[in-house]
């Protein structure tokens, strides 16, 4: 790995510095290569943070063994990407705040296929498993990549109807990429990073917490042609996924659901704000095509 680079990962990984910091100091230092000669104030002044903060990161990158970490990650077969590197996704390199780093297990070569993000409840009912069933292994044969959050639900049931149908399926997760959540998922997250693709913006090691899963989903919106909601209550993570796939300007298409049913009230909502109505697979492609 480059020395630059080297230098960039090591400071994405520093606690309290997020993406909008580590911009303002390549802005000031774009070889990166004085960071570690700043002090406390030094940084305190150039991101704006606490005296406290800017001291912890002082002492995390002057205690950080980086390259035995690195050493884990090629042990553990974890590819790293960064916003600088060709082999970012195009597609999310045009949303509003794409990640500046993408750690990610298994085959990369997914990143470059047409993709579609599927998101649903974490109740999934009968309902939503028979629109799935429906909706992927149709658009699996026309060449598309899934992706999903790897949540409970239609989450879950997309990934493993893609991998039944042999399609490819790519998780975005809301921790590192060793710190599987749901801990049931824990079997289909070690096959996707064998046979498929496990993608985060954090740290390998970093346990999930709650704000992560919200700012998750603008990736899977982020690496999508376009995003289909299966089954949704009115105020949902997947209704987050359709605004953030609305303000990034791709295709949200919604399954309707009986007026009736708690789960259809998010996607009936949708459709009435605008959304595309969709019955099957050929929906889509003909808004897609």
């Amino acid at each position: 790995m480059e020395r630059w680079k080297k230098r960039f990962i090591a400071l994405h990984h520093c606690p309290f510095l997020n993406d909008s910091a580590i911009i303002k100091l390549i802005k000031i230092d774009p070889t990166l290569e004085n960071f570690h000669q700043l002090s406390p104030s030094d940084i305190s002044r150039l991101t704006s943070l606490s005296h406290q903060k800017a001291l912890t990161i002082f002492d995390y990158m002057k205690n950080l063994q980086f390259d035995h970490l690195l050493d884990i990650y090629e042990k553990e077969k974890i590819h790293i990407i960064t916003i600088f590197d060709e082999e970012y996704p195009p597609l999310l390199k045009e949303i509003y705040d794409p990640p500046l780093v993408l750690y990610t297990k298994g085959n990369p070569l997914l990143l470059k296929a047409r993709i579609l993000g599927v998101v649903g409840t974490r109740n999934m009912t009968e309902n939503g498993r028979l629109s799935l069933q429906k909706m992927i292994p149709p658009l699996i044969k026309e060449g598309f990549v899934t992706v999903s959050g790897l949540a409970k639900g239609i989450d879950t049931h997309a990934h493993r109807l893609t991998v039944e149908n042999k399609g490819g399926t790519i998780a975005v997760l809301g921790g590192g990429v060793m710190k599987i959540y749901p801990k049931e998922n824990q079997k289909l997250a070690d096959y996707i990073a064998e046979e498929h693709l496990l993608v985060s913006e954090y740290p390998p090691f970093t346990s999930p917490v709650k704000w992560h899963f919200p700012k998750r989903n603008r990736i899977i919106s982020g690496l999508s042609e376009g995003v289909i909601i299966i089954e949704a209550k009115e105020k949902s993570g997947s209704l987050i996924t359709a605004d953030q796939a609305l303000e990034q300007g791709r295709d949200v298409f919604a399954v309707p659901g009986s007026i009736v049913e708690p789960t259809a009230a998010g996607t009936n909502s949708l459709i009435q704000q605008g959304a595309k109505l969709v019955m099957s697979h050929q929906d889509i492609l003909n808004e897609l095509q």
